[in-house]
């Protein structure tokens, strides 16, 4: 076995379901998944039943998460047309605020640039703005941030126009990062036929291969690496009107370590996207005593249902991947420990995560 020590990777994207849709996801699950990815933070985004848009929702969300979460997390706040001057005293509590401006899962997107303006105008400073932005309007939301002197953040870019686009603005000093999926960048609309047409419904779309190349020619302009973990079940997915998202936690760092052997990253390319970048973005404190072992060597096939994931499925289903999470150290205690016998490879008890900031319920 050849063992790999990494620091515990962040994810700064993901949907955890919970409260809201427990049947897709709950705390348990898919901080359970996170750990068996080696990720020991997530920072979860606000469209859940209810929209993490005021203190009653946060409050709702906080309560799940400090029963159940097994890895550390924090919390995005949802913009909508109506709360942006409500969000001050909110802020010290979250880790950003989130806006979606293109087609997305769930009730938050805002139409038109007047909300974004306002949010951009009003917003505490200390709070990141991140967008769900798409194409033109991705260049909206960069020229607005930038007329208001605030930094963005774009999530999950997808193609070749965008990327071009984050990276001409970045040679211009304007205040903007950016993240992409292992999903876009793995793959594609050619790939939808053997995915299924209702498991590939994801937003972003896939994209062509052209795209796909130009994500990882462009993977220096790429700050930080986001599963947008997006847990549905197979049966919502089957359906005549499936939900757009993909599970990514448990597959995601064997894809990473991909892009290291094929040259696209060093390992040092791979931790500042995955532990340093979003540590700075989203103002996260370091976890201490915290790290993760990874046997490189180690080949496994991607099978939903060996998967912690409560959705159970995976876009990369059937996959030989390489790269295999053997043990997680959080904050000084064994969390997770693969091909433990007789007991289970989770050994952080649910509810043992710690919130990224302080509570907002005592």
């Amino acid at each position: 076995m050849s063992t790999l020590k990494l620091p515990g990777l962040i994810d700064p994207h993901v949907h955890l379901r919970e409260p809201g849709a427990p049947h897709k996801e709950t705390w348990d699950s898919g901080t359970a998944a996170a750990l068996a990815g080696g990720f020991t933070c997530v920072l979860d985004m606000p469209n859940n039943t209810p929209p993490v848009v005021n203190a009653d929702a946060l409050a709702a969300k906080t309560r799940a998460a400090r029963a159940a979460a097994r890895c550390d997390y924090g919390f995005h706040l949802g913009a909508n047309e109506e709360n942006a001057t409500d969000l001050a005293p909110l802020a010290p509590y979250v880790v950003g605020l989130k806006m979606y401006l293109d087609q997305t899962f769930g009730p938050l997107r805002m139409e038109g640039l007047r909300a974004l303006m306002v949010h951009a105008r009003h917003a505490p400073p200390q709070l990141p703005l991140l967008c769900h932005a798409e194409g033109r309007t991705i260049a909206a939301a960069i020229l607005i941030a930038h007329l208001f002197d605030r930094a963005i953040h774009i999530c999950h870019v997808s193609r070749q126009d965008e990327i071009v686009l984050i990276r001409a603005a970045k040679e211009k000093g304007l205040r903007v990062t950016c993240e992409v999926t292992p999903h876009h960048l793995f793959l594609t609309e050619d790939d939808v036929p053997t995915i299924g047409a209702g498991r590939a419904e994801v937003r972003p779309r896939l994209a062509t291969r052209a795209d796909r190349d130009a994500l990882r020619a462009h993977l220096n302009v790429v700050d930080c690496f986001a599963t947008d973990h997006a847990p549905h079940t197979l049966a919502e997915k089957d359906s005549a009107h499936p939900p757009p998202g993909f599970p990514g936690l448990e597959t995601a760092l064997p894809l990473y370590l991909a892009l290291v052997e094929q040259g696209w990253l060093t390992l040092a390319d791979l931790v500042a996207r995955t532990v340093t970048n979003p540590r700075r973005i989203f103002g996260l404190a370091e976890q201490t005593e915290t790290w993760i072992e990874v046997d490189t060597q180690a080949t496994w096939q991607v099978r939903g249902d060996a998967l912690f994931t409560r959705a159970r499925w995976s876009p990369f289903e059937g996959w030989t991947l390489r790269g295999r999470v053997v043990r997680v150290v959080l904050h000084g205690k064994e969390a997770y420990r693969d091909g433990a016998k007789n007991f289970s490879p989770l050994l952080a008890a649910p509810g043992t995560g710690r919130n990224m900031r302080p509570s907002f319920i005592t």
